[in-house]
């Protein structure tokens, strides 16, 4: 996969915990992954949307009466939600919440090694400055970033790299996620 479909991919609150959750084997129903995601209806309906409409999934039919709709991982979807798996495995559930922020995965992949604000910029062509900066700023009060800012440097310059989970997080997803766009 591909840095910018991994935005794509992680611009939604709920896709990685739905991705990680049918690649762990649950129902492809909306009741059960509700249930395993704990998303509210509105922001999982966003989600799935969203997951079909980029091609990750589709949807089925579904069989019995009334019809149950199922939903099913495309063959893009099943190398996302194995990527989503490898995620998840490694985060605590206090972790979540930062996880499901648009761009923390994304600048987490950027970060795999100690890296300038302009680099993961240049990295992440769609991200904004103030979006970049709130996003390492969060994490970073997590403990999952560190700044260190290089005196020796003229002008001086800060360089962030992952620590503690953000580093397991980080090695995951740029093991799994090419930084080269795709054309």
């Amino acid at each position: 996969m591909d840095i910018e479909t991994f935005v794509n991919t992680t611009s939604r609150a709920w896709a990685i915990p739905i991705l990680a959750n049918l690649h762990y084997g649950i129902a492809g129903r909306q009741a059960p992954l509700l249930a395993a995601t704990g998303a509210s209806r509105t922001a999982f309906g966003q989600s799935m949307d969203h997951l079909i409409s980029i091609g990750l999934m589709e949807r089925n039919p579904g069989y019995g009466h009334p019809l149950r709709p199922e939903f099913r991982l495309t063959e893009l979807g099943v190398q996302a939600a194995a990527i989503a798996s490898k995620i998840d495995r490694v985060t605590a559930n206090e972790d979540q919440d930062l996880l499901r922020r648009s761009w923390t995965l994304p600048v987490l992949t950027a970060i795999h090694r100690p890296s300038q604000f302009n680099d993961i910029k240049r990295t992440l062509r769609t991200i904004t400055d103030r979006a970049l900066s709130q996003s390492l700023k969060k994490m970073e009060a997590r403990s999952w970033v560190q700044r260190h800012v290089d005196g020796a440097a003229r002008p001086p310059r800060s360089i962030y790299r992952a620590v503690n989970t953000g580093a397991l997080i980080s090695s995951v997803a740029a093991s799994e996620v090419s930084l080269v766009p795709q054309r």
